[in-house]
């Protein structure tokens, strides 16, 4: 090696350190223009690692798209490698990464929903048709699922969201050239506080309720985590609590599963009830920041909340703890908790190894309490009404209310707000208006689309935390995929794990493959039970997270119920 690295040095090799002959220094160059660009964006703010995905957001937002040499102006500023930039750029979706000599994407995108909901109601055909109606200057991609599965099928142009699509409606959309998100019907802060709204916050930091007593409050009712765990939400405080300070709090706002919209219902409506139990939680953990994980694909929500937000700062009611409203970017994965968190410090939303957990170890390393919109959503009303207020209601030996997230084959979708152990058929039948005109119904997704798939012989199970595993599914978030005669079981498993191939982080080998695998197996002629229970049993014992472990859930839900569709 010696008399290597000294013929090097005397040849003057580019590895030898000498530097007689360079006209410039190693690595990426930054161009000025971008460099102008870039700091003009970020203005005064600070450049912090955890701010990178806010950044490219700016970015995007401006730009359309993001060329190389902005994203080399970025990482510079934020002086981080530029690979390390490319790599969390170009995992999320929502951000176009134009690599040198790309061309970049047209002006305008039309993102059409192919989720299940969706594609039952014609998304296939508005793909098909809309890049030549609409021309060259507008792109149109697949999207998954945007939250607005019972006004299927759903699109969104720029910005704004079109409900129940049509060609001419997406034409009409693009013509007019109004792209920005339509401001949601919410009860505003003053509406809120008028009707008794931040009184339970106000006791709280004023000392007239206690921390144990919030918690005893939350223990009495049973309330169970909403996002689909359900894990007690008292005991999860409680352990937080019990970690050294500080202490962190994260919410999930990523409501990616397909089939759920049941926190875009809530947020869009009625906005500070949940932030008025998540400031709470916060006062209750004696968290000092809370940061909201919102999705990219519910820009509406994201205007509302930093509007209504500077309202509540402006009274003072967050001086326990300071609020982030931070911005995901197309990734269903970071629905997970850890990946969420993740995402959050400005990373690839990759899930993490457990243990250590969140409650001990989470965001910037810290204890941190994570809960979703909904469960934050019910703390007022369940301490200003008591425990025997939730408690009461429940059927079928089940007690406590679920927010039900029903699309498909009905005639009233919607977000059904009904006992905790209703049946499928019980809400169909009493709380959607029965099945939609034509249709017989053949069977039903219970909790969205990791939850599985059951028939019609089986929409007498209760419907809550623990009933449906020994049947092979998952309440979930409890998101209900209603389906009937005229629906294609196979077409149906496959578009769910089409959706699960596409949103897999790729960091472990067993879904990763596993879905691709699964998917050519599924796409082609009659099924092979043996080999696809073989791969499923692999995933289920070998994935880092909840998405490998879950996705063959509708797989094997057609293999044991619907046998005939994949003969």
């Amino acid at each position: 090696m010696a008399n290597t690295d000294a013929g090097a040095r005397k040849l003057g090799h580019p590895g030898s350190g000498r530097r007689k002959g360079r006209t410039r220094p190693r690595g990426r160059q930054v161009d000025p223009t971008s460099r102008d660009e870039v700091r003009a964006l970020l203005g005064d703010g600070p450049r912090r690692r955890d701010l990178l995905i806010e950044y490219l957001h700016l970015i995007q937002d401006r730009y359309q798209h993001i060329s190389a040499p902005r994203l080399a102006a970025l990482a510079e500023e934020m002086r981080i490698p530029f690979a390390e930039a490319f790599e969390v750029a170009t995992f999320y979706a929502h951000f176009d990464v134009i690599k040198e000599g790309e061309t970049p994407p047209p002006p305008l995108t039309v993102r059409v929903c192919d989720s299940l909901s969706c594609a039952l109601v014609g998304a296939d055909d508005l793909l098909a048709a809309l890049p030549k109606s609409l021309g060259s200057a507008v792109r149109v991609v697949r999207a998954p699922c945007m939250g607005r599965c019972h006004t299927a099928p759903a699109v969104e142009v720029g910005h704004r969201h079109i409900d129940h699509a049509s060609v001419d409606g997406i034409r009409r959309a693009v013509a007019a050239g109004d792209l920005d998100p339509e401001a949601p019907d919410a009860v505003g802060f003053a509406a809120y506080r008028q009707d008794g709204g931040y009184r339970l916050l106000a006791d709280c930091l004023e000392g007239r309720r206690t921390t144990e007593a919030i918690l005893k409050g939350l223990e009495d009712s049973g309330l169970r985590g909403l996002g689909g765990a359900g894990f007690p939400t008292g005991r999860k405080w409680r352990f937080v609590l019990a970690e050294p300070a500080p202490r962190l709090m994260a919410v999930n706002a990523d409501e990616g599963e397909p089939g759920t919209f049941k926190d875009r219902v809530y947020l869009e409506s009625d906005p500070h009830r949940f932030l008025e139990g998540m400031l709470i939680a916060a006062w209750v953990v004696e968290a000092p920041d809370v940061y909201i994980y919102l999705r990219d694909e519910y820009p509406a929500i994201r205007h509302l909340l930093e509007h209504e937000l500077a309202l509540l700062h402006e009274a003072g009611l967050d001086r326990h703890a300071r609020v982030h409203l931070r911005r995901g970017a197309g990734a269903y994965i970071c629905g997970e908790e850890s990946a969420m968190l993740e995402s959050i410090e400005g990373n690839r939303g990759e899930p993490r190894h457990k243990p250590p957990y969140p409650s001990q170890v989470g965001l910037f390393g810290r204890p941190t309490l994570i809960n979703n919109v909904e469960t934050l959503y019910w703390v007022r009303d369940l301490i200003e009404k008591g425990p025997d207020w939730f408690t009461s209601a429940g059927r079928h030996g089940r007690k406590g209310l679920r927010s039900f997230s029903v699309s498909g084959r009905v005639r009233q979708p919607g977000v059904k707000l009904a006992p905790a152990g209703i049946t499928a058929r019980e809400l169909i039948d009493e709380y959607c208006g029965g099945m939609a005109d034509g249709h017989v119904f053949r069977g039903y997704l219970p909790g969205g689309a990791s939850g599985g798939i059951l028939p019609a012989s089986k929409a007498d199970i209760p419907l809550d935390f623990g009933t449906l595993e020994p049947h092979g599914c998952l309440i979930g978030s409890a998101a209900v995929v209603v389906l009937s005669d005229q629906d294609d079981m196979r077409m149906v498993a496959l578009n769910l794990m089409r959706f699960f191939e596409d949103e897999s982080c790729g960091q472990c080998t067993p879904c990763r493959v596993g879905c691709e695998k699964a998917v050519k197996l599924m796409g082609h002629g009659p099924w092979n039970g043996p080999l696809l229970r073989e791969l499923a049993g692999a995933m289920r014992d070998a994935s880092i997270c909840g998405l490998g472990q879950a996705a063959p859930n509708p797989m094997l839900s057609v293999l044991d119920h619907f046998a005939e569709d994949v003969r």
